[in-house]
């Protein structure tokens, strides 16, 4: 008896549901063609517009900064030169011995031990102070990177006894009592 009627109940609302969607396709034909091709165009816009949008920031946020990487490191990489010390992407130093195609030998040491390594995997050219000031140098903000550069300067280190220390004197003034 319940499923009868639950069975009564949505069919009454399926019906009635019918009857709405065909007095709104009613009205929209009294009302003319228009209607419809402007509320589809603006349905189409309204799924089109953001799909551009996310496309747009993932190009900029994304996209193009590792485009701009990948030629700058493919740059290095071209432009290397026997003598040239490197760093491998792996840690591993040297100075380049000979530069093929595809390849670079490098020495790694006093002892003249020398490995061959693809130009791919050279992570950056110059001795090891040089890339830790490249590191170290503000990259952008100019007078700003200076000034915060400058307050880092002036901070006096102040240097504070353990606590432990000072304690212990006061420590043996009471045991001498």
């Amino acid at each position: 008896m319940l499923e009868k009627w639950l069975f009564g109940i949505s069919s009454a609302i399926a019906e009635e549901a019918g009857n709405a969607a065909g007095a709104v396709a009613d009205a929209a034909a009294a009302a003319g063609d228009g209607v419809q091709e402007v509320s589809a165009a603006a349905s189409i816009v309204s799924l089109v517009v953001p799909l551009l949008l996310m496309g747009l920031v993932f190009y900029f946020m994304l996209i193009r900064p590792q485009s701009k990487k990948d030629k700058a490191l493919k740059k290095m990489r071209d432009e290397l030169q026997v003598a040239d010390e490197i760093t491998t992407i792996g840690g591993i130093y040297g100075r380049i011995v000979s530069i093929s195609d595809r390849t670079v030998v490098i020495e790694t040491s006093e002892d003249r031990v020398r490995m061959e390594f693809v130009k791919s995997a050279i992570g950056s050219v110059g001795t090891l102070e040089e890339q830790a000031a490249a590191a170290a140098a503000p990259r952008r903000g100019g007078k700003k990177a200076e000034a915060k550069a400058e307050v880092k300067e002036e901070v006096p280190v102040v240097e504070e006894a353990p606590a432990a220390e000072e304690a212990a004197p006061a420590e043996e003034n009471k045991t001498e009592e």
